[in-house]
């Protein structure tokens, strides 16, 4: 598997990557193709990939799976539709810590959910989207692709974050309040009415900050 990434948030997937247990680290690599000079090797271990035309011959000729190792929604789509372009086939790491439902959850591809994160039953996650440390998402949520939901962020029942949808630490979303695409939820703001689409909120109540073009 090759992880796209081989900074900051990709050290999290490597570390969900361990405890899970389901892939070899031996066959794990890593892909960095922005930083000039940089190692050869993450952690004098893993290898790291510095050009699309070696994570071409990868796919071809050892293994074309793949996963997210990078942070920002709107990079993480571009990159997962490159490297899908290359002939690679998106998936999901899901940490063994994560306490995720017995009913009717369903998760996309190219989901990064972190340990300690809590997903109750009813629950739909779309593409791409990262649920981080210590997030509680209840029932009946639905969350649109490329959404980061940050650590200890709460989204409560029957609520829906649009895609591209970036939820804030510490944040609440209420229950029932619809978040437009391309939001950006300030860090633990209280979001108790719906937001409309490429906005900031922020504050208890939330209320509009910015918005983007």
């Amino acid at each position: 598997m090759i992880v796209i990434g081989a900074k900051g948030f990709a050290k999290e997937v490597l570390e969900v990557l361990y405890h899970q247990e389901i892939i070899p680290l031996k066959d794990l690599i890593f892909f960095d193709n922005v930083t000039q000079n940089g190692p050869d090797l993450l952690y004098n271990t893993y290898p790291i990939l510095k050009s699309y035309l070696e994570v071409s011959t990868y796919f071809k000729n050892t293994n074309n799976t793949f996963t997210i190792g990078i942070g920002n929604p709107y990079l993480r789509n571009k990159l997962a539709v490159k490297f899908k372009e290359l002939g690679g086939e998106l998936v999901s790491t899901i940490s063994a810590k994560a306490e995720i439902g017995r009913h009717n959850v369903i998760i996309g591809k190219g989901c990064n959910i972190l340990c300690q994160s809590v997903i109750s039953n009813d629950v739909t996650i779309g593409e791409g989207v990262i649920i981080y440390f210590n997030a509680l998402i209840t029932h009946d949520v639905t969350i649109g692709d490329y959404v980061e939901v940050s650590p200890n962020a709460v989204l409560l029942g029957h609520c829906e974050i649009g895609d591209f949808s970036q939820i804030g630490s510490g944040a609440t979303i209420l229950n029932g309040v619809k978040i437009g695409k391309g939001v950006v939820v300030a860090a633990g703001a209280v979001v108790t009415k719906n937001v409309p689409n490429n906005c900031m909120v922020a504050g208890v109540p939330a209320v509009i900050k910015k918005m983007f073009n």
